[in-house]
C-alpha cells in the first residue's frame, strides 16, 4: 500500500503525492467510503494517477464524482477514459463546460490553437449532472460548496471545503492568473469580481489548478486585482478590454486641431 500524503486533512493532490509534475493539479477529496476527483488532467497521465489511487487503497468503485472545474483540455482530456474506468462516478461541471465537453469544442477548450501549431485530441464526454453557484457536493461527511468564479473561463468553478478553497485557475502563488483570451471566453470585469470574492472570504488556504497551494494573502490578491483593472483599459487585451482611453484623448486632440 502506498502511503497517503495528505496535503490537508481529507485532501490529496496527485502531483504532490507523486513528488513530480503530472500536469494540472488533480485533487482527490475523500471521507468515509467515498472519494472524488477535482479535475483529471491529460489522458497520458491518467494511468499513473489511477495506479496511485489504487495503491493508496481507494477502490475505483467508490469514486463518487469526476469534477471538471472548467473545460480546458489540460484539465479534462482524460475525463472520458476515467468515466469508462469508473462508470458509477458522476461527471459534473458547470452547464457551460458541459456543452463544450459534449460537443468536443476545440477553440474555447484550447484543444486547437492553429497559430501555434497546437492540435490535441479531445474525446467527447457527457456530464451526468450540471452544478452551479450555491450547490453542494457531498463526499462522505464532507460538503464541497460550489462557487461560480468566472473570468478566466465562463464555466470556471471553485469549491470551498471548510477553510480551504479549491480555487481553479483564478490565482496562483506568484499572483499570476489563468489565461485571459477572448477566444477562450475570458471576461476581465468578471475575473476581478471573482478575485474580490476570494479576497473578502474567510478561507485561509487556496488550492489552485496549477502550482503549489498557498496561504491566502489579501495584499497579493489586491495587487493582482489592481493589475487586472489596468488590463481593462489597455489595447494589449483587445476585445477583453472594456475601453481604450487613448482613443478618447485622440478625439479631443482631433477636435482641437
Amino acid at each position: 500500500m502506498l502511503q497517503r500524503r495528505e496535503l490537508f486533512p481529507n485532501v490529496i493532490e496527485m502531483n504532490h503525492q507523486a513528488r513530480r509534475q503530472l500536469g494540472c493539479c488533480v485533487y482527490l477529496v475523500f471521507d468515509e467510503n467515498e472519494w472524488g476527483l477535482i479535475d483529471i488532467g491529460y489522458e497520458d497521465t491518467l494511468s499513473d494517477i489511477i495506479e496511485m489511487i489504487r495503491q493508496m487503497d481507494f477502490p475505483l468503485s467508490q469514486c463518487k464524482y469526476l469534477v471538471a472545474t472548467h473545460a480546458d483540455v489540460d484539465h479534462i482530456q482524460g475525463l472520458k477514459r476515467a468515466k469508462e474506468m469508473m462508470p458509477q462516478a458522476k461527471v459534473v461541471g458547470h452547464s457551460n463546460a458541459a456543452k463544450l465537453l459534449s460537443e468536443g469544442e476545440r477553440i474555447m477548450t484550447y484543444a486547437e490553437i492553429t497559430a501555434q501549431g497546437i492540435s490535441i485530441d479531445l474525446p467527447k464526454v457527457d456530464c451526468d449532472e450540471t452544478i452551479k453557484e450555491g450547490d453542494t457536493l457531498k463526499i462522505g461527511g464532507l460538503n464541497l460548496e460550489v462557487w461560480h468564479t468566472p473570468g478566466h473561463a465562463p464555466a470556471q468553478l471553485s469549491f470551498r471545503l471548510n477553510n480551504l478553497l479549491l480555487s481553479g485557475d483564478n490565482i496562483y502563488r506568484d499572483g499570476c492568473v489563468g489565461n485571459i483570451d477572448a477566444h477562450h471566453g475570458s471576461d476581465i470585469p468578471a475575473f476581478i469580481r471573482s478575485l474580490k470574492r476570494i479576497q473578502e472570504s474567510d478561507v485561509e488556504w487556496l488550492l489552485p489548478s496549477h502550482g503549489p497551494s498557498f496561504r491566502k494573502d489579501n495584499a497579493m490578491i489586491q495587487a493582482t486585482i489592481d493589475r487586472l483593472d489596468g488590463y481593462q483599459h489597455m489595447a494589449d487585451f483587445g476585445t477583453c478590454a472594456v475601453d481604450w482611453p487613448l482613443l478618447d484623448e485622440w478625439d479631443e486632440e482631433l477636435a482641437q486641431g
